[in-house]
């Protein structure tokens, strides 16, 4: 074998090997996955765990229904009991039940005549183990409890509508929330576009001032000046795209989405303007908001919990029909049958049951009082957020003169220091009154879009097809 064939051949494996480095080094990684905020919406509702809480509380409140609905019907009950003993009267008792009782289980061999009348008979008083097997089934219907079994119903099925309602307001919470995070991904891109503007503003004026350094123009100081302003504008831009991933994070949690995937946003949106008067709004509002119908059918809950704990004070009426069938092994021998009614009445039971119905009313007036409370409550946040609606409309469109005025001014400013008339603390304050025009208008569109949502949310208008 050639000496040189392993060397050529472990050279040979190195340069395959490279190659193949270099051809993955430029595989492009996985592509972001671009969501629209319609798709967002679609997404968060299927996977957000928020709405899967509301819809087991809603699928438990259906489950109820169907308890108390079962209460109605007659309930049978299938059993198999096995008994052994030797206590006299059970011992008699179940031999009957048998049918298998005889005159010799009497102590008959023992009666000779009325002299043996006072004679304890051993058979009667001494028997033997005696093996007996039930078999039984037994229906029981009720036919008045005293209101218990409808104010069971009508507690459990004011408690689904809670938990539809609640589903609502979950799912129209959950729809502001993807907005606030959807719009804080733009908004906080924006902000990395201006914070990318001012830097290179910055580091043309510092190129600028250097020039002007050398022709003698201006002193080193304003030079230096300059060069801090840029490291200042370069770390607003470095906190400026932190918050942009952190915005994104967040619609990573909301739409259930693993923080490793890549995920992108597509156009951004702007609800549309409510159209109405307050004193309109705070009237939808009070009708329409799901939060406020869930409590008040959380109060027709807790007026049926009153008509429950009433129950107690009313007698309670039920059928019985059993079937047995007792042998001394398994099996269906000596058939009997059983019918009955049975009324009872608590009497008195020490103030049990009244303290049960006074504790239900209490807990109803503490309910209504939740509802007035949460009712006020709306009708201020429907105020607040019309006021703030109609304030970031102004402010949005005062933003955008004031950046129109602001990029004119720098220009001017730019004009004046390159012609030495203005000074290096006017260049950098029309810099940094330009920066922030342009902030402040991000921050306006992104306000006007989540105030807009805010009153829609307060009315109960917040779904995908009512933006």
């Amino acid at each position: 074998m050639h000496l040189y064939q392993p060397y050529n051949n472990v050279k040979r494996l190195c340069t395959v090997l490279l190659s193949a480095a270099f051809w993955l080094a430029y595989i492009p990684g996985a592509a972001a996955q671009t969501l629209d905020f319609g798709q967002c919406v679609a997404t968060a509702l299927r996977q957000n765990p928020d709405l899967s809480v509301s819809r087991a509380q809603l699928d438990q409140a259906l489950a109820g229904l169907r308890q108390a609905q079962g209460s109605r019907l007659p309930k049978l009950t299938a059993s198999l009991n096995a008994t052994r003993t030797n206590d006299a009267l059970n011992a008699f008792g179940l031999k009957l039940s048998q049918r298998n009782a005889t005159f010799n289980d009497f102590g008959a061999s023992q009666f000779t005549g009325p002299n043996s009348l006072g004679v304890a008979p051993d058979n009667l008083n001494h028997p033997g183990n005696v093996n007996n097997f039930n078999t039984r089934l037994e229906v029981q219907l009720p036919l008045y409890t005293g209101g218990l079994i409808e104010g069971n119903i009508e507690q459990a099925q004011a408690s689904i509508k809670a938990a539809q309602q609640g589903d609502v307001a979950a799912r129209q919470q959950v729809i502001f929330n993807v907005l606030q995070a959807y719009q804080g991904v733009h908004s906080a891109r924006a902000f990395v576009k201006v914070a990318k503007q001012a830097e290179a503003a910055t580091a043309s004026q510092v190129k600028n001032i250097e020039n002007l350094v050398k022709g003698g123009v201006v002193v080193k100081s304003d030079l230096l000046t300059a060069k801090v302003h840029l490291e200042e504008v370069r770390i607003q831009l470095m906190q400026a795209r932190n918050a942009e991933a952190a915005a994104l994070d967040q619609l990573h949690i909301l739409l259930g989405i693993p923080l490793a995937e890549p995920l992108d946003v597509g156009a951004p949106v702007m609800p549309s303007a409510v159209v109405g008067s307050t004193a309109d709004l705070r009237a939808q509002a009070l009708a329409d908001n799901p939060k406020l119908k869930a409590m008040r059918d959380q109060l027709g809950a807790s007026q049926a919990g009153v008509k429950i704990a009433k129950a107690g004070l009313y007698p309670q009426v039920g059928l019985m029909a059993r079937q047995d069938w007792n042998d001394s092994k398994v099996g269906f021998s000596a058939s009997s049958y059983t019918l009955g009614g049975q009324v009872s009445w608590t009497v008195f039971d020490g103030n049990v049951t009244r303290g049960a119905v006074d504790r239900a009313s209490a807990s109803h007036a503490e309910q209504q009082a939740r509802l007035l409370q949460a009712e006020n409550g709306i009708a201020l946040q429907v105020d607040d957020a019309y006021r703030k609606a109609e304030e970031a409309e102004f402010r949005l469109t005062a933003r955008q003169h004031a950046v129109a005025s602001a990029d004119a001014a720098t220009n001017l400013v730019n004009k004046r220091y390159d012609n030495g008339v203005a000074t290096i603390a006017e260049l950098l304050g029309a810099q940094t009154q330009q920066d922030k025009a342009h902030a402040d208008l991000v921050a306006a569109e992104y306000d006007l879009a989540v105030q807009r949502a805010s009153l829609k949310l307060a009315i109960g208008k917040l779904e995908p097809d009512q933006l």
